[in-house]
């Protein structure tokens, strides 16, 4: 038996499909909630602010409006109103009070000051490649892309290393780790003390950065047994926050100076590669090899009005939104072992694109200042 339910091809057949069900965009895709919650956050934070200014507005139209009778009449009527008088002023003194309880405290960068090793520290590009070479780890491949990163990678011929791996052969020990971050870190603070005339003492809180060198004690007790700080100091010690670990002491210290009024910050900013350096070969850990030398920074933050015109800048806002989160920016810079267990500090083909990423929306932290005079 022929099927009735075949149709000529040629005829064509017509198809009835259901109505699609219209569904609303993904308003993740095009608005970024960050910036919600940027904006509450901001009207919370400003929400006295925003409620006076129209009640002083409306306040200000109506005595515009009050003629010199008016005003008179006003005046007898609180004369003689003692309650009226008592209401208004404390008033005035509980609003002027609140306003100055929560306005936040200036902030100051009183000045800085960046280590400088000794010049036979000094490690050009012929000496980096020449103890590359004698280290006997690296094959012929990855000497030469050393040698290309290095020579694209901006640095000059006076940067400087720690003598552990100038010296033939290397001396790659805790004690000499401890002794390039005591080295690098006494020594911006000493420079720092001595421009600003601040006493060790005067010091109220201490933050000292070191993205991959974290000894017990820690880098923050040997500034404070060094100097010998005061006991009621709030020192803070941060650890494997990469690159940017400086502007997060800044954000800290900025935060704390907002409770201890009439106080210094000490901020102190280093890394260690004593016991950071990469003998392996693995391209994506050799390139921090080429990257990164002996440095850090101490810079000197005060709330003190006092300090104002002396002060080299004022910091005015910082802004920080961490997007560890995001597994592609969690993984960019990763700390691991190579096939062979050597120890370094991979770098993604990511990085570059979750760094300008990050800039483009804010996710790193932003510093505006301006100079104070």
């Amino acid at each position: 038996m022929e099927n009735t339910n075949n149709q000529n091809p040629q005829l064509g057949s017509a198809s009835i499909s259901p109505p699609q069900k219209k569904t609303l965009p993904n308003f993740l895709l095009s608005v970024h909630l960050k910036y919600v919650k940027l904006g509450y956050h901001y009207l919370i934070t400003h929400a006295i602010y925003l409620l006076l200014v129209p009640l002083l507005g409306v306040v200000f139209v109506n005595i515009s409006t009050l003629n010199a009778e008016d005003l008179g009449q006003l005046w007898d009527h609180l004369k003689f109103n003692l309650v009226t008088v008592v209401l208004c002023s404390t008033l005035i003194v509980f609003m002027a009070t609140l306003y100055f309880m929560r306005r936040p405290q200036k902030v100051y960068l009183v000045n800085f000051a960046c280590f400088k090793p000794q010049p036979d520290l000094i490690c050009p590009r012929e000496l980096f490649m020449e103890r590359s070479t004698i280290a006997g780890t690296f094959n012929e491949e990855n000497l030469a892309f050393q040698k290309k990163i290095f020579e694209r990678s901006g640095l000059g011929q006076k940067t400087y290393s720690p003598e552990a791996l100038l010296r033939i052969p290397h001396n790659l020990c805790m004690a000499e780790a401890r002794k390039e971050s005591e080295m690098v870190m006494f020594g911006a603070i000493d420079e720092l003390l001595e421009k600003t005339g601040v006493k060790a003492k005067d010091i109220g809180i201490l933050v000292v950065n070191c993205s991959l060198f974290n000894p017990t004690p820690s880098l923050s007790a040997m500034v404070v047994n060094h100097y010998k700080l005061r006991g009621n100091i709030l020192s803070y010690n941060l650890g494997g926050m990469g690159c940017s670990a400086g502007l997060i002491s800044i954000d800290l210290a900025k935060q704390l100076l907002q409770v201890q009024p009439n106080s210094y910050a000490l901020v102190v900013s280093t890394e260690n590669i004593t016991l950071n350096w990469y003998f392996g070969n693995n391209r994506s850990m050799l390139v921090t090899n080429c990257l990164f030398r002996m440095g850090g920074a101490a810079i000197l933050l005060s709330n003190r009005s006092s300090d104002r015109r002396r002060s080299k800048y004022q910091l005015i806002h910082t802004v920080r939104t961490l997007k560890g989160a995001d597994d592609k920016c969690y993984g960019c810079v990763f700390q691991e072992e190579d096939e062979n267990k050597n120890i370094g500090v991979a770098l993604s083909k990511d990085v570059m694109a979750v760094a300008g990423e990050a800039l483009k929306t804010k996710d790193v932290m932003a510093v505006a200042g301006e100079k104070s005079f």
